[in-house]
């Protein structure tokens, strides 16, 4: 995980022809850091830090390979000071946390990030924050687990991007993508079909049980735009398709702060205003059983108990939809895994709840 996170903050240049030693020097560190060399990169960095000590650049990489090598304190060394010497910079600021997050000090990590990402937007500050949040499996094993464990005959996806999720759904499980613009790795599998459609076009022209052969929807996941109206349309959509068996699964119900879930996108990290659906939910529809499955980065809403027949969503829909737009984010503050209903992220927790639902119908 450690060098996952940090990885992405170097990118090896060439030389310059101009280039001065010093920068010579920390270039040929990078690029020796970013082929795990990293040794290597700390001695070639000696020299220069000895006749410059205040060398924020070289303070960071020394400080990162040393980090990369468990040998905490010296990291602590070097990147402190570098963060000393750059107060304003972000990827400074980052490896230092990631440091302390190392050597167990949480708070000094929390700290370490919300100062990060106060100086610029800067994504690995709020992944990692997302994480010391929510603990556990990814949403992308969850989904994993719950496609294992319910075998599904019959799956809809709103939002499939690059199909990855969509390719969890195994051999024998009918499945229905739906994307304005998929962007698909590898073709889809036999039994998967993917609509080059908006949800609400889809739902609209096309007769959804016909597809999927007769049959109900068996398992849903809700991953499209980030406004939590579309996904609200998406639940009623499939709703009236499930028996009251069924799941659903919605994505980024668990938001970071305030930032991340605002409407329009601001960051690189973002979860949009899905939140709202899980409060909307509870509010109006007590008969539902609504969890949010506390799995980084931003959780997964969890929906049963349906009621393929009800009426009270569609039929009050602009109305809700005004009422939750008008609610802030700070409502939520002191209150979110209460108000969210949050599930610990741990598979006993997940299926007991699954195996409360009512007997097929």
């Amino acid at each position: 995980m450690l060098s996952n996170l940090i990885r992405s903050l170097f990118a090896p240049k060439a030389p310059a022809p101009t280039e001065s030693p010093a920068n010579a020097d920390v270039s040929a560190a990078k690029v020796l850091l970013d082929e795990n060399s990293f040794q290597l990169a700390i001695d070639t960095l000696g020299p220069l830090l000895r006749e410059r000590p205040d060398h924020a650049e070289a303070l960071f990489i020394r400080g990162t390979a040393h980090l990369e090598l468990q040998r905490h304190e010296e990291a602590m060394t070097d990147l402190g000071r570098a963060v000393a010497l750059s107060p304003s910079e972000p990827r400074y600021l980052y490896n230092l946390a990631i440091t302390h997050w190392a050597l167990g000090d949480s708070e000094q990590t929390i700290s370490l990030c919300k100062q990060a990402v106060r100086t610029s937007d800067f994504g690995p500050a709020h992944l990692l924050l997302a994480n010391i949040d929510l603990h556990g499996e990814d949403y992308f094993n969850v989904l994993a687990r719950m496609h294992s464990y319910l075998r599904p005959r019959t799956y809809i996806e709103i939002g499939v991007f690059r199909g990855a999720s969509l390719q969890l759904a195994g051999p024998d499980t009918l499945a229905l993508g739906i994307d304005p613009e998929p962007l698909l790795k590898q073709p889809a599998g036999p039994k998967q079909f993917v609509f080059s459609k908006t949800s609400d076009d889809f739902f609209a022209n096309h007769d959804v049980i016909g597809k999927l052969g007769g049959q109900k929807v068996d398992f849903a996941f809700i991953d499209g735009m980030h406004r939590f109206e579309y996904a609200l349309r998406d639940f009623i959509n499939i709703e009236r398709l499930c028996r009251s068996d069924s799941v659903i699964l919605i994505h980024d119900c668990f938001p970071l702060d305030a930032q991340t879930a605002k409407r329009d996108r601001c960051t690189a990290f973002w979860s949009g205003d899905i939140w709202r659906l899980i409060l909307l939910l509870r509010k109006y529809r007590p008969d539902l059983a609504v969890h949010t499955i506390s799995t980084p980065p931003t959780g997964l809403g969890m929906i049963l108990n349906l009621d393929p027949a009800s009426r009270i969503l569609a039929d009050k829909l602009d109305a809700i939809v005004a009422e939750y737009l008008a609610m802030d984010y700070s409502v939520l503050d002191g209150r979110k895994r209460e108000l969210l209903n949050a599930c610990p992220n741990h598979w006993d927790s997940i299926s007991a709840l699954l195996d409360s639902r009512p007997a097929r119908s």
